[in-house]
């Protein structure tokens, strides 16, 4: 029987809980392994209902989180005869004392857009920091047994910018567990979408940061509105564009200004975060799924669009054409006048949208977390047989 050890004390927010949450259930039901998670002790109550797993809850200061990994986990792992170390937030142990995989999952470190927007922003300690990150991720993937990324295009950006081999494995998605839950969405959230009934209803699901590019989307609203009036447009967000509102240190604040600026505070509803369980009533509520993100490794919500039959319009940067294909619609990443035009093209096309969405369904059916947590079981298992 292996013993797999998780690092998981990075995942707090966005893709790196939406992992966690996805593949521990799949490793409870393996006879074949003994399985220790390391998370934070704010998400051990998530979790209350998996038995099989040995999780340790270790307070995480997010500051210091790199040397506390590299200090305590060696003796943790080996305390536990762990086998495997799987380590699932972007950052490897440098001397781990069994084979490492590593999951490396955030493309702002290799994103030259990423730095170029924060020098744009005079973001100049958020610049600084992700450089000084970016290196230990850097360091990280050589100090790996073996680096995963979550699609093939991620992986060739790693690859290119490490100089070393990175494999790729598709994240995945469960459809019976994410349309399993018939609890309604919060009576405000209901209440809001009820009052958008007539118009067309335009849906991005992410908390605010910066590579997801809020920006463009809302200066294609104007743009949209005068191509379909009178028909109302909305534009729903699962999150606040208010300082504090969303993990990490991103500041919505030039976001918020430009709604009022533009004058489009009447076509963007901030409906803030909705529980995950929840988020099917909001896609099936919704009629097209636009993102204009110019980073990405996998995008889940993506995914989750086309699993609900939503058209979706998605910067044309090579992640999203990959995960989507023809289920989507592409735009030049900065661009709100291409975004616009997309838009458009599907509100307009009954018969164009239709076809989306006959192709999202199907196309979402190829990702499967049983089946990633299946490679990776198979490829932790292969270092083991080879000594790594």
């Amino acid at each position: 029987m292996m013993r797999l050890f998780l690092n998981s004390l990075a995942a707090s927010a966005g893709g790196g809980l939406t992992y966690i949450r996805n593949v521990l259930p799949h490793l409870a039901e393996r006879t074949d392994l003994q399985v220790t998670v390391a998370l934070s002790p704010n998400l051990r109550q998530e979790f209350r209902g998996l038995v099989g797993i040995d999780f340790l809850e270790m307070a995480s200061f997010t500051a210091r989180r790199f040397w506390q990994e590299q200090s305590q986990l060696p003796g943790l792992i080996r305390d536990r005869k762990s086998d495997i170390l799987l380590s699932t937030g972007n950052f490897a142990l440098r001397k781990s004392p069994v084979p490492q995989i590593l999951l490396s999952r955030n493309s702002i470190y290799c994103s030259q857009d990423y730095y170029s927007d924060l020098l744009a922003r005079r973001e100049w300690s958020l610049w600084l920091e992700t450089r000084l990150r970016a290196h230990f991720a850097k360091r990280s993937v050589k100090w790996a047994a073996v680096t995963v990324a979550p699609s093939a295009a991620f992986a060739d950006d790693l690859s290119r910018w490490t100089h070393m081999p990175v494999l790729a494995i598709h994240h995945g998605f469960d459809r019976e567990e994410f349309f399993r839950d018939p609890t309604p969405l919060q009576p405000e959230v209901e209440d809001e979408l009820s009052r958008a009934n007539s118009a067309l209803r335009l849906l991005f699901v992410s908390h605010y940061n910066y590579y997801r590019n809020f920006e463009t989307l809302i200066r294609a609203l104007p743009f949209i509105r005068e191509s379909l009036k009178p028909r109302p447009v909305k534009l729903f967000l699962t999150c606040k564009l208010a300082p504090g509102a969303n993990p990490g240190a991103y500041d919505p604040q030039s976001a918020a200004n430009m709604v009022k600026e533009i004058g489009v505070a009447d076509m963007v509803v901030e409906l803030g975060a909705i529980p995950y369980h929840k988020l099917h009533h909001l896609y099936q509520w919704c009629h097209i799924y636009a993102t204009p993100a110019y980073a990405e490794t996998f995008a889940h919500p993506l995914v989750e669009a086309m699993s609900s039959g939503l058209p979706v319009v998605a910067s044309d940067i090579p992640v999203h054409r990959e995960i989507c294909g023809d289920a989507a619609v592409y735009f030049e990443r900065f661009s709100p006048e291409a975004l616009c035009k997309c838009v458009v093209e599907v509100a307009e096309s009954p018969a164009t949208a239709e076809r989306m969405s006959d192709s999202g369904r199907h196309r979402s059916q190829d990702f499967s977390w049983k089946s990633h947590v299946d490679e990776l079981i198979e490829l932790a298992r292969s270092l083991m047989t080879v000594g790594v």
